[in-house]
Formats: C-alpha cells, sequence, structure tokens
C-alpha cells in the first residue's frame, strides 16, 4: 500500500511538471526557467487546476519563459541547507519573521531594481515593505498579511445557545469572558471551549498574543542590545491564565501538547473544539480541509485582556532563490501578475482574482476580504469587485474582526529579534504547565527569561 502511495504521488508530480512543460520533453533551450516553489501541494486540486489555467495564459504571454512545479513548504530546519546548495526555487514562501534572517545570511536575492522598474515599490504597504527591506534595499513582496482572530465555530454556540436570533454568535470580548463561554459550550456540547496549541513554535506564537493583552512585553533594547523580558508579572499572569483554562476551567483538548496549526484547525473544523486562534488567511483550512460548512465559520477580534486587546500581525512574502538570474526573477514577478498577487489591474491579473474567488467558492472556502498587503486604490478595487461576484458567506460573521483589523492601534508586529527561539521557549513553558497541575509559573519564566537572554547575547 505505502508504495502504492508514493507512486501515485510521483505520478501527480510528474503529471504536473509535464503540463507546466506543454506535455513534451522538457526543453529549455533559449527560455528562462521559472521553478515555481508556490506550486500547489498535491492535497489541493483545485488550487493545482488554477494554476494550470494560469500557466496556460502565461505560456501565451510569455512564451520565452517555462513554469517549472518546484512546490516547496519553507521550514527553518531545510532552506538554509537547500539555498547553500544552490537549490532552492525561485521563488518561494516563507513567514514574516524569518526576512531579516535570509537576508542577512546572503539567502535570497535583492529585487530592488525588478521591482522599482514595475512600479510596484511605491503601492507596498508600508510596514511590510519595511520588514521585506534592509538598507533601503527591497528582497521580496507580500503574497498576503494577516492578523491574528478567533475563529469559531458556529454550530457548537447555536448549540449552546450563544448565538443571538439572527444567528450570530455571541463571541467573548475578553479573555476573561472566554474561559467562561468555553465552559458553557463544554457543558452544554460535551467538545472543547478552546483549542489551545502547546506542541511546537506555534505555541508561543499564539500566547505572545494572549500575553500582550496582560501588558506582557517580551524584548526591549537598552543600551543598544535587546534584552529578554520573559519574566515579568505581566507575562507571569498571562501564563497563569493559559494554566487556569486547563486546571481551574476545564474548557481545553484533551493533550494541547500534542495540538499544532494543523490540529487546531481540525478540532473547530470537525467539531472537537468551538474556539481557536488562527486569522483571515487560513479560513480554508477547517471548511474544504476539514469540512466544516461554510456558513458554520465564524472569524472574530481576539480578546482583550486587562491591559488592551492586541492582534498579532503577519504574514507571507513572496522571496526569490540567491541565485536567481535578473531574467528569472523578472519572470516569476510577471507569473504573480497572471495570479493576481500584483498591484496591477490587467485584463489577466482581473481574471485571476476573479478565478481565485470563484475556486474558493466552488472549493466552500470562505470568500472573504484579505489583508490589504498593497496599498494601490485601483487594485484594491480589482480585489473587491472579484470578491463581491462570488460572495458565499454572511458577513455578520466577519465584520467585527475586520473593523478591528482596520484600526492599526490594535495590530502589533512579531516580537522584532529571533521571534522563532522565543517561541519555542514560550512553548516549553506551555507544555508544563498544561502537563503539571502543580507547575510554578514564575520558575518557569525565569528559566525560560535565561535561556533566551543567551540566545539574544550570542547573536548580538
Amino acid at each position: 500500500m505505502k508504495k502504492t502511495i508514493v507512486l501515485a504521488a510521483a505520478l501527480a508530480v510528474a503529471a504536473s511538471i509535464l503540463f507546466a512543460l506543454g506535455g513534451k520533453d522538457q526543453n529549455t533551450e533559449g527560455k528562462t526557467v521559472v521553478k515555481l516553489g508556490i506550486w500547489p501541494e498535491d492535497t489541493l486540486p483545485g488550487e493545482i487546476a488554477m494554476h494550470e489555467n494560469w500557466v496556460r495564459e502565461y505560456n501565451k504571454l510569455y512564451p520565452d519563459a517555462m513554469i517549472q512545479p518546484a512546490q516547496y513548504r519553507y521550514a527553518t530546519d531545510t532552506f538554509v541547507s537547500m539555498a547553500e546548495a544552490g537549490q532552492a526555487p525561485t521563488i518561494f514562501e516563507t513567514w514574516f519573521t524569518e526576512p531579516q534572517k535570509l537576508i542577512a545570511g546572503g539567502f535570497v536575492r535583492d529585487i530592488t531594481s525588478e521591482v522599482k522598474a514595475l512600479g510596484w515599490d511605491a503601492k507596498m504597504n508600508e510596514s511590510i515593505k519595511s520588514l521585506l527591506s534592509k538598507d533601503g534595499r527591497i528582497y521580496g513582496i507580500p503574497r498576503d498579511a494577516y492578523a491574528l482572530g478567533l475563529m469559531l465555530n458556529v454550530e457548537l454556540f447555536r448549540e449552546a445557545g450563544l448565538v443571538d436570533r439572527n444567528g450570530v454568535p455571541r463571541y467573548p470580548k475578553t479573555w476573561e469572558e472566554l474561559a467562561i463561554t468555553a465552559q458553557t459550550i463544554k457543558q452544554k456540547t460535551g467538545s472543547a471551549g478552546l483549542c489551545l496549541l502547546a506542541k511546537d513554535n506555534a505555541g508561543g506564537w499564539h500566547f505572545t498574543n494572549i500575553a500582550w493583552g496582560f501588558g506582557a512585553v517580551f524584548e526591549v533594547q537598552k543600551g543598544g542590545k535587546w534584552a529578554a523580558q520573559l519574566n515579568t508579572p505581566e507575562a507571569a499572569a498571562a501564563l497563569q491564565y493559559v494554566k487556569d483554562l486547563k486546571w481551574k476551567y476545564d474548557v481545553l483538548t484533551p493533550d494541547p501538547t500534542n495540538e499544532d496549526w494543523s490540529s487546531g484547525f481540525r478540532a473547530i473544523g470537525t467539531g472537537a473544539a468551538a474556539m481557536y486562534i488562527a486569522a483571515q488567511d487560513a479560513v480554508n483550512q477547517p471548511t474544504m480541509a476539514n469540512g466544516l460548512p461554510v456558513g458554520d465559520l465564524a472569524l472574530v477580534p481576539i480578546p482583550a485582556g486587562p491591559r488592551g486587546q492586541y492582534s498579532l500581525m503577519g504574514g507571507t512574502p513572496y522571496m526569490f532563490a540567491a541565485n536567481a538570474t535578473p531574467a528569472e526573477v523578472a519572470a516569476a514577478l510577471r507569473y504573480l501578475e497572471i495570479m493576481g498577487r500584483a498591484p496591477v489591474v490587467t485584463e489577466a491579473a482581473k481574471a485571476g482574482l476573479a478565478s481565485d474567488a470563484k475556486m474558493r467558492k466552488e472549493e466552500g472556502i470562505p470568500v472573504i476580504p484579505s489583508f490589504p498587503a498593497w496599498s494601490d486604490p485601483d487594485y484594491q478595487k480589482a480585489q473587491q469587485d472579484a470578491l463581491n461576484a462570488y460572495r458565499n458567506v454572511d458577513m455578520r460573521l466577519y465584520n467585527d474582526y475586520f473593523a478591528m483589523v482596520s484600526q492599526s492601534r490594535n495590530l502589533k508586529n512579531e516580537e522584532p529579534v529571533l521571534a522563532q527561539d522565543l517561541y519555542a521557549e514560550l512553548t516549553k513553558a506551555l507544555q508544563a504547565v498544561l502537563t503539571d497541575r502543580n507547575a510554578n509559573v514564575q520558575s518557569l519564566l525565569d528559566t525560560a527569561q535565561a535561556n533566551f537572554q543567551k540566545l539574544l547575547n550570542a547573536a548580538q
């Protein structure tokens, strides 16, 4: 059986490559080859079909270039060795925490000239452009951005009697209210009130968003050096809150230390949990990927803590292999135009936006706005026109979330230095309080503080 599965996967990849090459033997002579690391995984046939259509359009417009599927999911433990060997795809996706590290290591290409030649530099959201730049040089462009909110399984809220007369969930506005709401849901439905992550770095990533509401600040600059602040009273209050969710309120899934990004979406999609911290860029996960009817998902603002409400903003940039040529970068940027992922409003770009919205509707994915990564008003209007044509959800399930993210005071970037290492240390503390009722919150954070400060010292 295993051999059959492996063979099927290999044939699917081969079929994609042959498609991109026009079904012929590979002949790259005289052509600019783009190794497309953003090609969809085999588990996403609808997206593959959409890319196949884009390749057909691309081949008509740019016969001097060739698209080669080279699907790659960025991972910190694989990319550096791939880049050092010169094997990175021409274009790939990563996370907003990674560009400065990749730039410093020389693993990605400066694309300033190519971007400025197109005028895209002036159309990029300034806060996002700063994340993708160093010393005035641009190294990537945004695919999209996100801001964390709270996903809800509307069916469970309905079953628990927590909806208004229009069927809109009465969601928790504060972390304190979330604990009570989660208790009600568990008592009335048997499902967990909240899926909390504590398996890998995603646990620490989500926890920073909770802790900011309690007043925590994890990194500060002192005398030009970065100093850790993981063991403050504010961070301790946030960790105690998480501990209480497990031992006082008993509202979490059975084993949070076995919950990661994917299992969280599975929990809310299948009804194992009613709430999950997530963003607008992943609404396909509980719905298309895990079977939740499109009308039974809601996305609302992240709850507020005693010191305010903050939503962690991050996102996905497109970056380019360090050994990519100017012609390869330019060819890859033209493919983004066909996809509708570039700030241009050509007929091809509008068709790309429409095909993306159409695919989402057909696949049972909420057709909702994206985070405004590009500031060009014409492009934003073209995006909205495509969404309006294929709308498939009641926007009352999303309006409060988008009202929140439109207010910049609610948004916070991820911590600026060694964010993934910070998340790893915080996850260790989460795992301890979620598996040991008697775990000492302050002692755990003191250890995390010492460990993270050593990492900061080594990096400075």
